[in-house]
């Protein structure tokens, strides 16, 4: 535990903190979370944050609680106060509220940036929170937690011997059952391979890897991405389309890549300068609320149902697991996803990659697979036809 040392006037100083009366509480509070984006309001809130400093331990919880729903700029204020307050009172020697700290951190429900800070300031003072609180978290709702738990279990599992191979495989399935970063769960696939235990990665993460596909329409010069080819006015599997080299048809494309990359290049063909349609059949179990995850160094849109969700005009930033992230609503039953993957025209090696990963979780990560999904797949893919109005463009519920 770090030792605090201080003068004995500001010992005194500090012995004289009590908690700040609710109404000035209430006040700096919604100061710091009243700063814009823009920066506006930064000179209140740094004012609120040197006022909350005088705050007392008591009142640590409820500036904890003020990150529900914080921009990132007020909830860095707020991690500002709340560091501050804590330092100060162990620096007079005084005891924090673990009890009610770690009370918040078990609140699944709570901000998880609030609670991972509370779990910091705890940690600080009780050296057994960590051995005490991080087990229970692998499946807990924040990323960061479950990697903790995560982590312990396959530490454990690598501490083994020879001898222990079945209680081994036993520890990292557990371990992965909670992993949802990629390179957590690609070390334990290859642990657990090791071991004579394959793993279904598609599967586990809920990648989208069997999709119907029709192109190459037009991209030169980026014209593609504005321009609505016919599969944005209607979905008909059975039609032929004017595309850019001549009439196409849909086809049929999907992967056996462990991360779940489909490949257009390699698959179809290294079209430049073009814009390819991909459709899938997603069936839900009930309506629920997930995110869309993927990678592509391509520019793209997506569809869900008809709906326009979100879109990115831009090429060859790289590719990543999660890259971005899109929230949509699912329904009960069959929902038709739309993806537009455009490629340019530069012919450098490094801008040829024409991929798209994508897959289906909730908000922390963990997959949401369709109903009578099987080990391969996890799309139930069927010819359909849907016909939507074209849409405009919104972004809301989008994020990266």
């Amino acid at each position: 535990m770090p030792i605090y040392r201080c003068s004995f006037a500001a010992a005194v100083v500090f012995s004289m903190m009590t908690s700040l009366p609710a109404a000035d509480l209430n006040s700096q509070i919604n100061a710091i979370r009243n700063v814009s984006r823009e920066g506006q309001g930064n000179e209140a809130a740094a004012a609120a944050v040197r006022a909350l400093s005088g705050a007392s331990a008591n009142d640590l919880v409820q500036i904890l609680a003020a990150f529900e729903n914080a921009s990132p700029l007020a909830a860095n204020y707020l991690r500002n106060a709340v560091e501050t307050v804590a330092d100060r009172q162990l620096a007079a020697g005084k005891s924090l509220p673990n009890q009610q700290l770690e009370a918040f951190v078990q609140k699944r429900s709570n901000d998880p940036r609030a609670r991972r800070l509370a779990f910091e300031v705890l940690t600080k003072v009780d050296a057994t929170a960590a051995d005490r609180l991080i087990p229970t978290m692998l499946l807990d709702p924040s990323p960061e937690f479950r990697r903790d738990a995560v982590e312990r279990l396959v530490a454990e599992a690598e501490s083994l011997g020879k001898d222990a191979t079945d209680q081994a495989k036993q520890i990292y399935r557990k371990a992965l059952s909670g992993a949802t970063d990629s390179d957590l769960a690609k070390k334990i696939s290859e642990s657990l391979k090791k071991l004579g235990d394959d793993v279904d990665l598609v599967r586990h993460f809920g990648f989208l890897t069997d999709w119907r596909i029709v192109g190459p329409f037009d991209n030169h010069d980026f014209i593609g991405f504005d321009t609505a080819y016919a599969p944005e006015e209607e979905l008909d599997f059975a039609a032929k389309l004017k595309a850019k080299e001549g009439e196409v048809a849909w086809g049929e494309i999907t992967t056996t890549d462990e991360f779940g990359i489909v490949d257009i290049a390699k698959s179809v063909a290294p079209h430049k300068g073009a814009v390819m349609y991909l459709a899938t059949t997603y069936e839900a179990a009930a309506d629920r609320n997930v995110e869309f995850r993927f990678g592509t160094p391509n520019a793209w849109k997506l569809w869900v149902n008809g709906e326009f969700l979100f879109g990115r005009d831009e090429y060859h930033r790289g590719m990543a697991i999660d890259q971005y992230r899109v929230s949509a609503k699912l329904k009960a039953g069959k929902n038709v996803i739309l993806l537009k993957l455009c490629q340019n025209e530069q012919t450098d090696d490094w801008a040829q990659r024409y991929q798209i990963q994508i897959r289906v979780c909730d908000p922390s990560g963990v997959a949401v697979l369709p109903v009578n999904s099987d080990s391969k797949s996890t799309t139930n893919l069927k010819p359909s036809k849907s016909r939507s109005p074209r849409l405009t463009a919104s972004v809301e519920g989008a994020s990266e």
